[in-house]
């Protein structure tokens, strides 16, 4: 199945196979488009809306109410990817397959997104973010510059789930976080700050700090993990 809107502005792009382009949205030169990539869906309020008054949820009802995307230069956007609408993509992005992304949310160009990832709701990324396989980062989350985000990384937004008060945690500029690490909702985790595989985070973590554990504690300073890092990789 092929659909583009007649609203959409595709400035050179290229499409792999099947495709979904919704909405008044804007694909840069050089970027490709995969097999079965959604872009420009809309938000749950206006699906419910179709349904109400009848309307169907066909693709040109579901053009009719969205709002688009907006995607940069030389991105990869591969199989299977959905993208709500209202997304802003930077330059220079991948996504692998089956990757989410919904409305509202801002990636960072040079930033790649792992397969089966997850941004669920307004997630604002920085620029040249490594986001590995199954992460899952919720509304509100922001992570800034340079952050490498290891493979099944969980950030939460609610400390009480259900609960009506959610708060995003907030990665600063240059902060490695390891595999299967959780972090709870509203911490913040400093600049060039490390979290070990598979600690869990109950509070803050200071700048140039490594932390382990459950719940995660500092064990060292990012120097140290460097000098680790550095071992690591000149031994035989």
């Amino acid at each position: 199945m092929k659909f583009c809107s007649r609203k959409a502005k595709l400035e050179g792009a290229l499409f792999e196979g099947d495709h979904v382009v919704l909405g008044p949205s804007v694909i840069h030169e050089g970027t490709l488009i995969g097999d079965k990539v959604i872009l420009g869906y809309p938000i749950r309020r206006k699906i419910l809306l179709l349904l109400k008054e009848g309307r169907g949820v066909d693709f040109e009802a579901l053009d009719a109410v969205s709002e688009g995307v907006r995607v940069g230069k030389q991105c990869i956007i591969r199989s299977n990817t959905i993208v709500y609408e209202q997304t802003r993509i930077g330059d220079n992005v991948e996504t692998g397959h089956m990757v989410l992304i919904r409305e509202g949310s801002c990636v960072g160009s040079g930033t790649r997104v792992g397969s089966f990832a997850v941004l669920d709701g307004k997630v604002l990324i920085g620029k040249n973010v490594s986001i590995q396989t199954g992460v899952y980062l919720p509304h509100l989350t922001r992570v800034e510059d340079n952050v490498f985000l290891g493979p099944h990384v969980r950030v939460t937004n609610d400390k009480y789930p259900p609960s009506s008060k959610l708060r995003g945690v907030v990665i600063e500029e240059g902060a490695v976080i390891g595999a299967g690490a959780v972090l709870m909702a509203g911490v913040r985790i400093g600049k060039r700050a490390v979290v070990a595989a598979g600690a869990v985070v109950t509070k803050d973590v200071a700048p140039e700090i490594v932390v382990a554990g459950v719940p995660a504690r500092p064990i060292g300073t990012r120097d140290e993990y460097e000098e680790k890092k550095r071992v690591w990789e000149t031994t035989p």
